[in-house]
């Protein structure tokens, strides 16, 4: 595909060159800031400064060398269809980060960046079992309760702030329904025994990845963790001997509920200001994926996923205190402290060469599972 360059935003040439400029510091290992100092990047850290030099952020070490790949990548593909003003086109859908998903050339572009990240971690050297092994815990056993599934429901949305009135005519209620994904609950069951002498704080994270690809050939352990899906992530206190964990699907620390539509915040407000309670507080943190979404969608045979749990050092891992009574912003943190010393998607963001090492961690569990969907569509 040949892109325009776009007036007044960037050149193509120009993104390659950074691009290009951002691998070589991949390949090198460091990154060169503004003053000509080398930052390293071979370390678990490393991927923080290499995310603040494609997005770009404020963080930037040096944004006049490695420019705003990300971000100006979003505004030259969202403007491909007036590419120089000459219709004088609003901006596009990819421009806004409410309406970007929509576009399907987002999750092209997100690949691509993605593969730029996995460059700099498959640079890394791989986790050893020393480092991956929490001494004096295993996973005994693991399982799910209910069947993962997942159906289509008809979900309202008001259209009436779409709608020009005036104040002489009454408001009318006017609204669609829009057929959207959503998943029937289920829980996980982990049994986890500590053979240390008293109780020690763990982190317990759960993953899925497809055992195909789109082709039918099974994933290696390599290629599948790439792919895989953080499904939830959350602190507890193990006490000696075996613990056994019921983790409800509708407590991920990953989700969120949906956005409240403005009548909702209008309405919990009113209740609010009468002395009732606004219920507002379940619409604190805006980041993470919507719970729907948890699962993805099936197929009427049943999709193969390997679901995966690693149970880690919760003492080595936790940034703040209090995780395991409060597991609410684990997905991008919360007062800008992110909660885990560990880097996203450990410990499955490093390269896995020899599968065994995984394996034989007394940790680490996994079960083979399958994800239906039968059809299902709920109307209301």
């Amino acid at each position: 595909v040949d892109f325009e360059d776009v007036d007044g935003v960037a050149r193509i040439r120009d993104m390659l060159i950074v691009e290009t400029r951002i691998r070589d510091a991949i390949a090198h290992g460091y990154i060169v800031d503004r003053s000509g100092e080398r930052i390293d990047i071979m370390n678990e850290r490393g991927i923080n400064v290499l995310g603040d030099i494609i997005e770009s952020s404020l963080y930037s070490p040096n944004i006049q060398y490695y420019g705003a790949l990300h971000n100006t990548a979003h505004i030259v593909l969202g403007r491909q269809a007036d590419p120089h003003g000459k219709y004088d086109l609003p901006p596009g859908v990819l421009e806004h980060f409410e309406t970007a998903t929509r576009d399907p050339s987002f999750f092209r572009l997100h690949k691509y960046m993605d593969n730029i990240f996995k460059e700099h971690k498959d640079s890394l050297p791989p986790y050893t079992q020393e480092e991956l092994t929490f001494v004096g815990v295993s996973v005994e056993n693991l399982s799910v309760s209910g069947e993962l599934e997942t159906y289509f429901e008809d979900f309202e949305y008001s259209l009436l702030n779409a709608v020009d009135d005036t104040e002489q005519v009454e408001d009318v209620d006017i609204s669609t329904y829009v057929p959207r994904l959503n998943h029937k609950e289920f829980s996980y069951n982990i049994d986890i025994n500590n053979n240390n002498g008293g109780e020690v704080l763990a982190t317990v994270r759960i993953f899925a990845w497809p055992q195909h690809d789109n082709n039918g050939i099974e994933y290696s352990f390599d290629e599948g963790r790439w792919h895989a899906i953080e499904l939830d992530k959350f602190w507890t206190k193990l006490t000696p001997g075996t613990n056994h964990i019921v983790r409800k699907s509708s407590e991920s620390s990953v989700t969120v509920p949906d956005v409240p539509s403005f009548q909702t915040l209008f309405d919990k407000t009113k209740e609010a200001l009468g002395g009732g309670d606004s219920g507002l507080e379940n619409y604190v943190s805006a980041t993470g994926i919507p719970n729907r979404f948890l699962l993805p969608k099936g197929n009427e045979q049943g999709l193969d996923f390997d679901l995966v749990v690693a149970v880690t050092d919760g003492r080595a891992d936790a940034a703040v205190d209090g995780l395991h009574e409060n597991t609410e912003f684990n997905h991008y943190g919360s007062h800008g402290k992110y909660p885990d010393n560990r880097p996203h998607g450990y410990p499955l963001d490093r390269k896995v060469p020899d599968e065994r090492v995984f394996e034989d961690l007394p940790n680490f569990g996994h079960i083979h599972v399958k994800v239906f969907n039968h059809g299902e569509h709920i109307h209301h």
